[in-house]
């Protein structure tokens, strides 16, 4: 996917280049093993399972036969643990309690390969913790642990020593402040001062923050807020449904301004997340895979944690964006806060990349998604050389429905239409990068001059075309309009194509 690379300095690292979301790139970040260090708060989450085959006699409630206690690390600890899955040098640095709780999240961490010299022991305070007891599958109850008052200043200034040790030659900090009392203005101070000033900065900052505007003295490169930590910012509402993104992306400066970001990544669950950058750049959306509300604990965590291991390695941010979403997806699979490995992120990159449908398996799933009453776009190209211009089209086509499907010009066809030296990227690669793009659903292949064959086939519900045409330039609008569809002509980006790209890297003046 061509974007804008990310123009400030990171660590140890060398930067990867530019690319679509590409089966390969898990592997590659957890190649390049950047240094990450975790700062925040912490919890000990842990599910209690069994049946429950009566009432309890003392009240109205089921007895749960407890058989099975499984423990995860949640919050900061969550972060660091994905991280460290993925392939990062993870570090923590954070303040557990002396007791069972901190034992049992020590024991995780270090069997997720978690470095714990940054932890910090408070036997004053009691270790974080949240229980949900659940019967046959079914949540019954949740009891917490809190830590309550705030570390006293000897076990903050041990914070900060660690901190300061666990910071010197890392690639990137994510600040994980969930108001559980451990990160002051002091910390914030800290932070700031370790990472220096945005233009040089030695490593990236991530901060993921109920309160984001506590770390703009910090000047993080990326904030993280969900719609409720967007609307505190802003004082205002996102509003419900696809309402959100629309919301956001209009309040973009006014987000990065309050937060003091150079770039906000607002995460809208259901409705996937979206990159505001700075003014030089276009926002870039993703679209989630939807899942029970009880299967998202903790997919903010891994969504983090795989944004700033990308970021952390010179990727652009809207491919290190199109990753934490893929990353999200895959704990959302399965219930409780879950941990993505490398390879289980590469096989859902893969899985994404998906093989061409040929025509009739493409109708019968279009069938299949007309009767659950969802609304099919339908857009084509050649997509030889991948730009800005191609991914905002297909992000604003998808905003039209709820399916997009993507026909693609045959190699046979691009050579017709653009010449004998066309296509530069054959078929099956071409499929692969489109293919690959969250907001896009199913890829399918013409070999005819227009697509006005699958058209007839599909009647999808809205065709869609770039903005450097018009409903009149197109034949196939006839077709669309006999069955009572809808042609829509998407913006334009100028100075975007891909023959201007071919004839650069061939030095053509």
């Amino acid at each position: 996917m061509a974007a804008p690379e990310v123009t400030r300095t990171v660590g140890t690292v060398p930067p990867l280049a530019a690319a679509p979301l590409a089966a390969d790139l898990p592997a590659r970040l957890a190649a390049a093993a950047p240094r990450v260090v975790v700062l925040g708060d912490t919890v000990l989450d842990q599910w209690l399972t069994g049946p429950s085959r009566r009432l309890s006699r003392e009240a109205p409630v089921p007895v749960v036969e407890v058989d099975h206690t499984r423990g995860s690390p949640g919050a900061a600890a969550n972060t660091a643990a994905n991280l460290a899955a993925l392939g990062a040098r993870t570090e923590l640095v954070t303040v557990l309690g002396d007791d069972a709780d901190a034992a049992t999240l020590r024991d995780l961490l270090a069997d997720h390969g978690v470095d714990l010299a940054g932890v910090v022991t408070d036997p004053a305070r009691p270790t974080a913790a949240k229980r949900r007891v659940l019967a046959d599958d079914a949540l019954v109850a949740r009891f917490d642990t809190t830590p309550g008052a705030s570390p006293d200043a000897a076990v903050r200034a041990a914070v900060h020593d660690a901190l300061r040790a666990a910071v010197d030659g890392a690639d990137a900090v994510v600040v994980c402040d969930y108001e559980g009392g451990l990160l002051g203005e002091d910390a914030v101070a800290l932070v700031g001062s370790l990472v220096g000033p945005p233009d040089g900065r030695a490593c990236r900052l991530v901060v993921d923050a109920h309160d984001p505007a506590r770390w703009a003295p910090a000047r993080p490169d990326v904030v993280t807020p969900n719609a409720g930590e967007a609307a505190l910012l802003l004082g205002r509402s996102l509003g419900t449904n696809g309402d959100r993104v629309a919301a956001a992306e209009a309040a973009g400066p006014e987000l990065r301004a309050r937060s003091g970001a150079g770039a906000v990544v607002v995460t809208l669950d259901r409705d996937g997340a979206l990159l505001l950058p700075d003014t030089a750049a276009p926002s870039h959306r993703t679209f989630s895979r939807p899942a029970p509300d009880a299967n998202t604990c903790g997919a903010g965590d891994t969504f983090t944690a795989a944004l700033s291991l990308a970021l952390a390695a010179g990727t652009p941010a809207p491919t290190a964006v199109e990753l934490a979403q893929a990353a999200a997806d895959v704990v959302v699979g399965r219930p409780g806060t879950s941990v993505c490995g490398t390879g289980e992120l590469a096989e859902r990159v893969a899985a994404a990349e998906g093989p061409l449908l040929d025509a009739a398996s493409l109708a019968a799933v279009v069938d299949e998604q007309r009767v659950a009453g969802r609304r099919v776009v339908f857009t084509n190209g050649c997509f030889d050389v991948v730009h800005r211009g191609h991914v905002a089209s297909l992000n604003q086509a998808k905003r039209l429905g709820d399916v997009l499907v993507v026909a693609l010009n045959s190699d046979d066809s691009v050579a017709r239409l653009k010449g004998p030296s066309r296509p530069v990227n054959p078929l099956a690669d071409r499929a692969a990068v489109i293919g690959a793009l969250s907001c896009v659903d199913h890829v399918t292949v013409f070999d005819d001059d227009t697509p006005a064959e699958l058209l007839e086939l599909l009647h999808p519900d809205v065709y869609a075309k770039g903005g450097d045409y018009t409903p009149e330039m197109l034949r196939e609008t006839a077709t669309v309009t006999s069955y009572g569809g809808r042609v829509v002509i998407l913006d334009y980006l100028p100075d975007r194509s891909t023959s201007a790209i071919v004839e650069r890297i061939r030095g053509t003046p």
